[in-house]
């Protein structure tokens, strides 16, 4: 049918139909008192799905703007960054700081896999001048789901700043800024808020502070003091996406109605459901099951079928779009989103399409499998 789509990829995701509706009303200035106290409310709103006491500053730029904004505004030529690498977007962080001229430090645990805790103690204790940590919490190219806490504790016995990349977890997966010492957090719109691209969400603890406001590198739109500055008058130093603001409060406002416990619960479930399905159907999945993402599922191409060709017929034929792979596992394998405005309908769609495309690739699907499957988890009938 003309039009009709199953968005399943890890962003942008299906926006709800309560935030078109915010979105769509008539744009007001963002220089008066009712864009101050919009601004003001979201605020509020975002320090609790943070968990937060710290500053939080919306901005209007991407996910990248977001973690652009955390270097810039702590990173100095010279300065020595400790990059945990998961996969694409924590390559990503570590270019973002070597184009600030950081002397890098990279541990790259590999596609697939998560961060070695007692790895990252042993270059702490190393490199006790190491500045500021870089860590992914859902590493959005392979479904792995990182330990900030832990890598928190780390960090927090040194005098270093811990930046965590939280675009695609942040709202699917529960994050404590405050207890965890995370010290910049970086998210954005686009993900697990159920809005289109264009807002990124930045938190800055008091640590970070004193490392920002004696940064050398230049910055000017991602000036984190240039924010500070008009904070207290609940403003933006530069012109915000006003309708995106609108829509936010109204993504905040379901969250916070459906109880952050019960988002994060849906998405355990949502998650624990596709890895069944695919087991079910007799693929393999890319992250253990102990570090898994439950904001989307990394999935190998069976042996014999292209992952991207796999993926075409899926769009093609029924309407479903999946993500494809990125970096090591470009082309290998595809992805299974399940963040943000997504059920368990959503699920059953999405893996009754990936059967009937295994079926037309020849590959020995058994139908309804994979279904079933999701369907016993929903009832609580999975196998333990």
């Amino acid at each position: 049918m003309q039009d009709k789509e199953y968005l399943m990829i890890p962003g942008p995701t299906p926006v709800p139909p309560a935030v078109y509706a915010a979105m769509s009303r008539p744009v007001g200035g963002h220089r008066t008192d009712e864009f101050a106290r919009l601004y003001m409310r979201i605020v509020e709103k975002l320090k609790k799905v943070f968990q937060t006491e710290n500053d939080v500053f919306v901005l209007t730029n991407s996910g990248t703007g977001a973690l652009e904004t955390a270097v810039a505004n702590t990173v100095s030529p010279g300065d020595k960054a400790l990059a945990l690498i998961t996969g694409n977007f924590g390559e990503r962080f570590a270019a973002i700081a070597r184009a600030y001229g950081a002397e890098l430090i990279e541990l790259n645990f590999g596609y697939g896999n998560d961060v070695d805790l007692k790895a990252v103690e042993e270059k702490l204790n190393e490199h006790p001048d190491i500045k500021v940590v870089l860590a992914t919490q859902n590493e959005t190219s392979t479904g792995v789901c990182n330990d900030i806490a832990g890598i928190g504790a780390l960090v927090a016995r040194t005098p270093a700043l811990l930046l965590v990349d939280g675009v695609s977890g942040v709202g699917a997966i529960e994050i404590k800024v405050d207890e965890w010492g995370v010290d910049i957090l970086c998210t954005a719109s686009q993900k697990a808020f159920m809005l289109p691209p264009g807002l990124a969400m930045v938190s800055v603890s008091e640590k970070a502070w004193q490392v920002v406001n004696g940064n050398r590198s230049p910055r000017f739109y991602f000036s984190l003091p240039a924010c500070k500055k008009v904070y207290g008058k609940w403003n933006t130093p530069y012109t915000p996406s006003v309708t995106l603001f609108y829509g936010l409060e109204a993504a905040l406002d379901m969250m916070l109605a459906e109880g952050l416990d019960n988002v994060y619960a849906r998405h355990a479930l949502l998650a624990r459901a596709t890895r069944a399905a695919v087991r079910a159907l007799g693929l393999k999945l890319l992250a253990e099951d102990r570090c898994a993402s439950n904001a989307l599922t990394a999935v190998w191409g069976p042996e014999g079928v292209a992952a991207d060709e796999l993926r075409k017929i899926i769009k093609k034929q029924y309407g479903v779009a999946f993500a494809g792979g990125q970096g090591d596992v470009k082309g290998k394998i595809f992805r299974i989103a399940h963040m943000g405005f997504s059920d368990k309908m959503d699920v059953i769609i999405a893996i009754s399409a990936l059967e009937m495309a295994l079926a037309q690739t020849g590959y020995p699907v058994q139908l309804g499998a994979g279904v079933k499957a999701a369907q016993e988890v929903f009832l609580g009938r999975e196998q333990k």
